[in-house]
Formats: C-alpha cells, sequence, structure tokens
C-alpha cells in the first residue's frame, strides 16, 4: 500500500528547462565577444554549481550566476546594456506562462485522495507558488514542501511528516534527485524522462534496484503504482 505518493515539478508536472536554455542561448551571444560558446557554457555551470550553497536553485540564483560569469569573462568590463539584459532575460523566465506536460493533469486529478498526495520541489519560494497556482494542480495536493536540497534526510523526514501506513513513493524527471536519494530514505523512486535535464542533475538511473521503476509519460503512472505491489 502506498501511505505517500511525492511528486517533482519542474520537468515533471510542467516544461522548465527549455526556458533556462532558451536565456543561456541568449547569454552566448551577448557575451560572443568575449568568450566562445562552450567555453561560456562550461563557466557558467562551474558558477551554478559554485553558487548552490549562497543562493539554491531556480530563476533568481540562475541570473546571479550569468552576471557574475559575465563579470568573470569580461574581466569585470561587461557594458551595463547587456547586464540589463540578463535581468530581463530573468524576469521573461519569471512571467512565462504555465505549460503542463503531457499526461498531466487528468493523471493528477485521478490520484489526489489514493494517498496523500505531495508536492516535493526545489527552486525559489515564490516561483513555485506562483507555477504551482498558475498550473491549476493545485487543488490536488495534500502538502507542497518547497526544500533546499533533495537529499535522502530530506525525504526520510519528508516521509516521516507526510506518511499514511505504506511505504513512501516519489516521482520525477531527475535520477539524482527524485529517485536515487527517496530510494535512499527507504522509499520507491519512479523515473520520468524529460526532453531536457540540467547537467548537475544528472546520474545513471539505478536500474537493478528492487525499489526503482521508469515510465515513458506521466499518464502511465497510475498502472505502474498498481503493479508496486
Amino acid at each position: 500500500m502506498i501511505g505517500m505518493l511525492g511528486l517533482d515539478a519542474d520537468d515533471t508536472l510542467w516544461h522548465n528547462e527549455r526556458f533556462f536554455q532558451i536565456s543561456q542561448a541568449r547569454f552566448a551571444e551577448l557575451l560572443a565577444d568575449y568568450a566562445a560558446p562552450d567555453n561560456l557554457a562550461e563557466r557558467l555551470l562551474e558558477a551554478e554549481h559554485r553558487n548552490l550553497g549562497r543562493y539554491g536553485y531556480g530563476v533568481k540564483a540562475f541570473v546571479l550566476s550569468m552576471i557574475e560569469t559575465a563579470l568573470d569573462v569580461t574581466e569585470r568590463k561587461v557594458p551595463g546594456t547587456v547586464v540589463a539584459q540578463l535581468i530581463e532575460a530573468g524576469h521573461e523566465m519569471l512571467e512565462h506562462p504555465i505549460d503542463l506536460l503531457p499526461g498531466v493533469e487528468e493523471t493528477v486529478a485521478s490520484l489526489a485522495g489514493q494517498a496523500p498526495l505531495v508536492l516535493i520541489t526545489k527552486g525559489d519560494l515564490l516561483d513555485q507558488e506562483r507555477k504551482l497556482a498558475q498550473s491549476g494542480l493545485g487543488d490536488h495536493f495534500d502538502a507542497v514542501e518547497v526544500v533546499s536540497e533533495k537529499t535522502p534526510e530530506t525525504y526520510a523526514r519528508l516521509f516521516e511528516r507526510h506518511a499514511r501506513d505504506g511505504v513512501s513513493v516519489m516521482v520525477g524527471n531527475s535520477v539524482k534527485s527524485d529517485v536515487i536519494a527517496p530510494i535512499e530514505a527507504g522509499g520507491w523512486g519512479i523515473y520520468v524522462p524529460s526532453e531536457l535535464t540540467w547537467s548537475l542533475e544528472a546520474a545513471d538511473p539505478p536500474t537493478a534496484h528492487p525499489r526503482f521503476r521508469k515510465i515513458d509519460g506521466f499518464k502511465d503512472l497510475p498502472a505502474t503504482l498498481d503493479g508496486l505491489f
């Protein structure tokens, strides 16, 4: 029996990474006179990784890392107009309408009420609240948890807080955060591949683990849940 069902948000329920990719391409165009695209992407990724402990996840952290990288590659000579355009790119990302992934709306509605349904996501609190409100899915969730990191320790606390009798299950597009970490906390991890995944979330699926499952699309989740026991 399922005691709690956790769902990731970004790139599991709605598109997200594609907007970061668009902004990163714009970033490369703006800094083309100072660094080659591959080198710039590498340095931006280094800045994002370095800043996780300072800024966490989300659009605001991404914009600050772009500005920091721009200052670095230009030896602090980046024009103010470029910085302004990077900030504007962040504004556009924060204001972009929510685009649900196929099968999400009807599947989430069908799962509500069967077990405590908990949205578990990283990122900026205000932005995640905005996206959930615009998604129209909010009423289906029993709880929303915006966490700084998805570690086994985090999942253990959430499982204890929300789960009834039965096993805890987490569903998401990140093998690292939505599959491996909850499995290490004693739960199940169900992997829903997305078209784009941030490189810092990359990991090999634990295909041999008995509490791992992979589905092709979100619409396949109910049948997979039914087949766990």
